[in-house]
């Protein structure tokens, strides 16, 4: 009986969340005109002097200028005659709001007092005057009958003198209004609605001008964000409207995807070395090193809208088909699986085959060898896995069946007879003979024979096969043999069905490898290559299976998963660490790509080298070396990295795990030099002052943990905790003079913070706009706010990144893309340049510490793409006061 509920707790529950949301509104309109009331007592203290301050009823004189608008303010904007009523009374003190029942907006309105036409409507839903309107944010008391001394405003009251009201009353009386007016300012009391704010559903992201210039408001899943304007700033227009000039080239991408895939590494005719990572397939060009002075570099084909999932290379080494899942767009809707077969000298799109034709992705694929290449074998990703047979030069189907409901992890062509196409994967060997259908879309067979284990032990998976020259099959399984298939007799006997005039059977077996063997590799002098993934050993095999060489893989690369004979002697080998090595067996084996394993989430660059460090769910912290593209140092951390943040000084790094802990460590050294423990949830953001004595933690307990740093950075002490987020802490941000922080939290909060006065919470962010940041990676606030698309729910953004000279904002999306805006970027609908690749959520974004280069982290995918930053322009500054631009259109990413 304790826990059913009672009959009227379901209404009055939601009652209570009505009175707790109207509330908060209630309390960020407080905040609001406080904020305006202190500024305009402000303005009225320095710039109006007695004189100019007429009594009640009498007009100023013509020639007065006491009231223009002070710098840094719109024209428009004087610091009188400003309204909050919903209607024009007479004026007093203030002029009421009509609200629902049982809220007071304060004592009604006195009768006598004199009238005046009614404005436009504010922000808050009241009007201001036709004269002008404010300085400050809504909710300003309009000093119509001013006292003496002009320092504070007055309630306009025929009945008493001005001199008799000294200044401390004034200012209490006038605390005492604004906190009356608040209530003015509530959805509730203006009728439920918003006269500024543009309709959209709770999803949405909204943004409202102040028509008195003061803020503007965003809305993000129906929570209103207020962002106060900079007195720099007079107008919007003002602000740049198009794209920026900059532009981003993909440099160079790091990592390797051969965690989870197969048929993903060959040697081109160049000698270039073709691999895939997200939506990109990287061509690599091995000079005297690792991208180093010998000629080593990158090109890239970005064809692909999705992860790419398999290769294949033509005979004639020239052209490439590349397989690609399915995905969804940022709508939700699906994306269909292609095939693109492209030039690798010019990286041109040849043929697009099989859009609307495979299911959930390109499982592997296969061109023919006998007669040059003409068609192409693929396998999808369905629960059939429809294995079909397409003309690649003119892009059509000329064969399909379904194959089995187990996996298929490979598929070839015989190089010596089209007609044979060869499968394997779980628990299967499958012999296909092709006929007929040339030249006549959809009219081919395929009939299948099963090849047939016997007195062999049947394996789980064969996860890869090569053809002999004497036409025999050598299979790889899982459980480490090496099965050798000959052609043989058709037996009627033989289970299968179809017309094939032979059949394979197993005619030896040798044991080749401790658990599974993954890869399969003939090489130009007829021995063969084989890759062990237990024991990491790589073996090479002359006629009759006779072992003649063989080398072991180091354990941090992992196992091998793919094998491709380079030029001469050399090797290359993929690994399951996502590791690309090159060698030879006599010589072992060097890593020339090296990548994370899992969920990338920490980034942070150096600040004064081209270096920068990356951390995640695959718990290791690597320092990469952006000049010579390879990896400087990596450690594990034993728990997963979530961000991280060099010293000032570069010496140090300190980076926060999903424990709570946080480390300090020497980056020559890579000792640990500092390892503390804040609260039990995971940190989300560390971040070291400009100067470099104090370090801020981010939490997920809604505290940011404050700590003084000695001078080379590796000891720290607790300062103190900067407590008034109700949610977890998501980004922030340290002033340039080091004694204030800006923050963002879960539940879309901006809050500042006085930390040099003790981590104390501003409660006035109104003084906060004209504060200048060291770094600004807050996804909320006025100079970024325009980067937000229409109809986000708040989880859009990830990432976001000012450049050094404040020129561009970089942001890192949830749709795979990375965005390039001018800075400030405050105008809605903010266009941008759009850059795609990255296969899964882009996690961070961050500039080097000379603009050059801008380093972006996927997600799931485990990439890290270092982008060149075209067209900067020069160093410095973005001007003070930007060009106006004309506006493009609202849809306004230029996909690059």
């Amino acid at each position: 009986m304790d826990g059913a509920a009672g009959p009227g707790e379901g209404p009055a529950r939601e009652a209570l969340q009505s009175l707790s949301q109207r509330l908060r509104v209630q309390e960020q309109e407080m905040e609001l005109v406080k904020a305006a009331l202190a500024e305009a007592l402000r303005l009225l203290r320095l710039q109006v002097p007695p004189s100019s301050l007429q009594v009640s009823g009498t007009p100023a004189p013509p020639g007065d200028s006491s009231f223009a608008a002070p710098p840094g303010l719109p024209p428009t904007c004087t610091p009188s005659l400003v309204s909050r009523g919903t209607q024009t009374e007479t004026e007093v003190e203030f002029k009421s709001s009509r609200g629902p029942p049982g809220l007071s907006n304060g004592p009604p309105a006195p009768q006598g007092a004199s009238e005046e036409p009614s404005g436009t409507q504010s922000e808050g839903g009241g009007s201001s005057s036709s004269g002008a309107g404010s300085p400050g944010p809504p909710g300003i008391l309009r000093p119509l009958q001013p006292p003496q001394r002009a320092d504070t405003p007055r309630r306009n009251s025929s009945s008493s003198s001005p001199s008799e009201r000294p200044r401390q009353k004034l200012s209490r009386k006038a605390i005492s209004s604004a906190n009356l007016l608040v209530r003015s300012g509530s959805t509730e009391s203006r009728g439920g609605k918003d006269p500024l704010s543009s309709p959209g559903g709770p999803g949405s992201r909204r943004s409202n001008y102040n028509l008195e210039g003061i803020s503007v408001k965003m809305f993000l899943r129906g929570r209103p964000i207020t962002m106060y304007i900079p007195s720099g700033i007079r107008s919007l227009e003002e602000l740049p409207s198009g794209p920026p000039p900059e532009t981003l080239s993909l440099d160079w991408v790091y990592g390797y995807r051969g965690r989870d895939s197969r048929s993903n590494l060959f040697v081109l005719r160049s000698g270039e070395v073709v691999y895939f990572i997200a939506c990109v397939v990287v061509l690599y060009r091995p000079g005297g090193g690792p991208g180093g002075p010998g000629g080593g570099g990158q090109r890239h084909y970005r064809g692909h809208t999705d992860c790419v999932r398999c290769l294949a290379v033509h005979p004639d080494g020239v052209r490439v088909a590349s397989g690609q899942t399915a995905g969804v767009d940022k709508d939700g809707k699906p994306l269909q699986p292609v095939v693109h077969i492209w030039d690798s000298e010019t990286l041109l799109k040849l043929q697009e085959i099989g859009l609307g034709a495979f299911e959930r992705g390109v499982g592997a694929l296969a061109f023919s060898a006998a007669d040059q290449g003409a068609f192409l074998c693929v396998v999808d990703d369905s629960n059939e896995h429809m294995l079909s047979v397409w003309d690649c030069s003119r892009g059509v189907k000329l064969a399909e069946i379904k194959s089995t409901n187990d996996s298929v992890l490979a598929v070839g062509f015989n190089p010596r007879d089209s007609s044979c196409i060869v499968t394997s994967g779980k628990s299967h060997v499958h012999f296909w003979n092709w006929s007929g259908g040339v030249g006549v879309p959809g009219n081919g067979t395929l009939t299948r024979k099963q090849g047939v284990f016997g007195k062999y032990k049947k394996p789980k998976f064969i996860p890869c096969f090569v053809f002999l020259p004497d036409g025999d099959i050598l299979t790889g399984d899982s459980e480490g043999n090496i099965l050798t298939w000959g052609r043989s007799a058709s037996d009627s006997k033989t289970p299968g069905r179809g017309g094939a005039k032979e059949t394979y059977g197993i005619v030896a077996q040798a044991h080749a490898h401790e658990g599974s063997i993954f890869a399969l590799c003939l090489q130009r002098d007829g021995t063969v290559l084989s890759g062990g993934g237990r024991d990491r050993r790589l073996v090479q095999w002359g006629p009759g299976l006779v072992a003649l060489q063989e080398a072991e893989i180091p354990e941090h690369f992992g196992a091998v998963r793919a094998i491709a004979e380079g030029l001469g002697s050399e090797l290359l080998v993929g690994t399951t660490k996502n590791a690309l090595l090159r060698g030879d067996l006599a010589q072992g084996f060097s890593p020339v790509i090296q990548g994370h394993t899992d969920e990338l989430w920490g980034l942070c660059t150096h600040p004064s080298q081209n270096r920068f460090l990356t951390c995640g769910h695959d718990r290791q912290l690597c320092l990469w070396d952006g000049e010579s593209h390879a990896l400087a140092w990596s450690i594990d951390l034993k728990e997963t990295g979530l961000c991280a943040d060099f010293h000032p000084s570069g010496a140090v790094v300190a980076v926060g795990l999903n424990t709570g802990r946080w480390l300090v460590l020497d980056t020559e050294t890579r000792e640990i030099v500092s390892d503390v423990i804040d609260g039990n949830e995971q940190l989300s953001v560390v971040r070291y002052s400009p100067d470099g004595l104090y370090l801020a933690i981010g939490s997920h307990d809604n505290v940011i943990y404050i700590y003084s740093v000695s001078s080379d950075g590796a000891k720290s002490s607790r300062f103190g905790r900067c407590m008034g987020h109700s949610s977890f802490i998501t980004h922030l941000d340290w002033s340039k003079d080091g004694n204030f922080i800006m923050s963002n939290s879960g539940d879309y909060e901006i809050l500042y913070w006085d930390v040099a006065g003790g981590c104390k919470q501003l409660k006035n962010r109104y003084e906060s706009r004209d504060r200048e940041w060291a770094t600004y990676t807050c996804v909320l606030g006025f100079h970024v706010y325009g980067v937000w698309p229409d109809g986000s729910d708040g989880t859009d953004i990830n990432s976001l990144c000012r450049s050094h000279n404040e020129r561009v904002v970089a942001v890192a999306d949830d749709f795979c893309k990375v965005h390039l805006f001018q800075y400030p970027c405050a105008r809605a609908k903010a266009p941008s340049r759009m850059y795609g690749g990255h296969g899964s959520h882009v996690t961070s974004v961050r500039f080097t510490h000379d603009d050059s280069h801008l380093v972006s982290l996927g997600g799931k995918d485990a990439s890290i793409f270092q982008w060149r930053v075209l067209g900067a322009g020069g160093a410095g500054p973005a001007p003070a006061t930007p060009s106006r631009t004309p506006s493009l259109s609202p849809a306004s990413s230029l996909d690059v």
